[in-house]
């Protein structure tokens, strides 16, 4: 018997769960109380808005850009964009104008969707992205105006088109989706994720032995949609049809584990430094709070501390579910889980917060793999180190319009984290192998950093080198030789990075030094550096004693 051989495109999944659950609600958090709509009426409104971009000309395969915070707008596109055969491009609101720059004119974004607060951060750069012919500005009563010429209010963008549309029949490879990853040195490099790829990565997250995410969770995504996709859990819960809650520009702590109570979250995401603020929160109002819905607690982004993920499992019965991933692999590569096989059941708790501890198991339909410097693989004893490499169907293959041939090996993606096996197939990542910085879940490059402080007069050298940061993870540090008779100061030093640099990749702290520590093929030898700060006892500004 031969089997159907159906594409597999997203415009087959994203609207299932508002037929199978029309009623359940998408919640986001506003200035002023939440909006509440049903899953039938954002998958409408998705219909509408894809008969406006192709009223507006929007072919499969033009770059749709999104500028947007998590909210009920910005699902609407997840779901439009794709299912039309546009490709969603989510541009991070964090990156600085340069970068942004660069992003908008090599994806050659044909129309920016933007939350009206963040117009600020595009107006400087409307002028320089002439492949940008319109800006649908997306009203929330808060304000934001724009000199750009061609503009539009998203419900006026939307209004009059009908609720359903014809999704075309494509290619199952073709693209859907596209995000820029910062995490190495140089320009950003963009992921072109296709329908076949986002469409087997939404599968392996719903299942029970990664995320699972089920129709019976209500799942507040608190990783930005602008980051890898959401992690992909607009994707699965859109399928699935959960209840999703949003929380909107309104990150600090208190509001939202209030919202996450209120609306009786089952699964929440987000990095470690969000762990950490609502657990502070938590702990200040012990009886405040009722978590009893809460259950799981996904953390990326960089490791979470054991202690933190043991307090939450004694103290609230949530589980912390680790995941290691990147831009390039969709995001999910491994998860670890408190019990991750029938064969742990056995384990004490202490052995499994053990293993919880490490990046995690590979999500079936990967692998995962270490290598010596000749590419030949190398145990999983837990011992050997060496380049972490991955391959799947959800796997990056090339960047987007700049292949990058040394970014791969045969069909293995090289990730650029050195990491150990162990005999329990558990990923152990060692080190990173290049020397990024990552605060917040967020990279910054060192090398770029140093490149432009140099290009300041007065500066003969620089070296950036991470600092550890108990809420950010790590920090910027820069130690700088200047040129004898100069004036140049700290402040004068960070002014001139913020021309280029977002606020919260600027260096914590300026250490000016008569000599950096080099290494024999006169490179800039970090890791000496660290040792040296750590000998030294240094600790970064913000957490010295007074």
């Amino acid at each position: 018997m031969t089997m159907q051989q159906t594409p597999l495109l997203m415009s087959r999944i994203v609207g299932r769960g508002a037929q199978v659950d029309p009623q359940e609600e998408i919640v986001t958090l506003m200035a002023e109380g939440t909006h509440r709509q049903t899953l039938k009426t954002t998958w409408q409104r998705a219909n509408q808005l894809a008969g406006a971009l192709a009223a507006l000309g929007i072919k499969p395969g033009d770059r749709v850009a999104s500028f947007m915070w998590n909210n009920y707008r910005h699902l609407e596109l997840y779901q439009a964009v794709p299912s039309m055969g546009a490709v969603l491009h989510t541009l991070n609101i964090r990156l600085g104008s340069t970068d942004l720059d660069y992003i908008i004119n090599h994806a050659q974004d044909k129309v920016i969707f933007i939350d009206e607060d963040l117009l600020p951060l595009l107006n400087p750069l409307l002028d320089k992205i002439p492949s940008v012919k319109k800006l649908v500005i997306c009203r929330h009563g808060e304000g934001g105006e724009t000199t750009f010429a061609d503009t539009a209010d998203y419900e006026d963008f939307i209004t009059g088109q009908p609720m359903t549309y014809n999704w075309p029949d494509l290619d199952e490879n073709a693209p859907m989706g596209l995000c820029y990853t910062s995490g190495t040195t140089g320009k950003p490099k963009g992921v072109m994720y296709t329908n076949r790829s986002t469409y087997l990565h939404t599968m392996a997250q719903a299942m029970t032995d990664s995320m699972s995410l089920s129709a019976l969770d209500a799942v507040c995504g608190i990783v930005p949609m602008f980051h890898a996709m959401g992690w992909g859990i607009p994707f699965t819960a859109s399928m699935l049809g959960c209840k999703q809650v949003m929380p909107h520009r309104f990150m600090d702590a208190e509001r939202l584990l209030t919202l996450m109570c209120e609306e009786e979250v089952t699964l929440s995401a987000g990095v470690p430094t969000i762990w950490q603020g609502i657990k502070a929160v938590l702990e200040a109002n012990p009886s405040r709070f009722d978590t009893n819905h809460l259950s799981r607690l996904t953390c990326g982004g960089s490791a979470p501390p054991v202690s933190m993920m043991r307090w939450y499992s004694e103290k609230h019965s949530i589980e912390m579910i680790q995941g290691w991933g990147m831009t390039e692999t969709n995001p999910l590569g491994t998860l670890s889980r408190k019990v991750a096989k029938r064969s742990h059941l056995k384990l004490s708790e202490d052995q499994q917060f053990e293993n919880i501890a490490k990046a995690g198991l590979s999500i079936p339909g990967l692998e995962i793999e270490i290598f010596d410097e000749h590419w030949n693989p190398l145990p999983h004893d837990g011992e050997a180190v060496g380049e972490l490499l991955i391959r799947g169907p959800w796997i990056c293959s090339e960047y987007y319009n700049d292949p990058q041939p040394d970014k791969f090996h045969e069909d293995w993606l090289i990730t650029g984290d050195v990491a150990k096996i162990d005999p329990e197939q558990y990923l152990i990542i060692a080190d990173r192998s290049k020397d990024l910085i990552k605060s917040g879940g967020e990279w910054i490059s060192s090398v770029d950093l140093e490149n432009h402080i140099v290009s300041l007069e007065g500066v003969q050298q620089a070296a950036v080198v991470a600092q550890p940061h108990p809420k950010w993870d790590e920090r910027p540090v820069a130690l700088v030789i200047l040129v004898e008779g100069t004036n140049v100061t700290k402040d004068l030093i960070l002014e001139h990075c913020s021309e280029i640099f977002a606020k919260w990749q600027l260096p914590d702290d300026v250490i000016f030094v008569h000599e950096i520590p080099l290494t024999s093929t006169g490179k800039i030898n970090k890791k000496n550096i660290r040792a040296d700060l750590e000998a030294e006892g240094y600790q970064l500004p913000d957490l010295r004693p007074d």
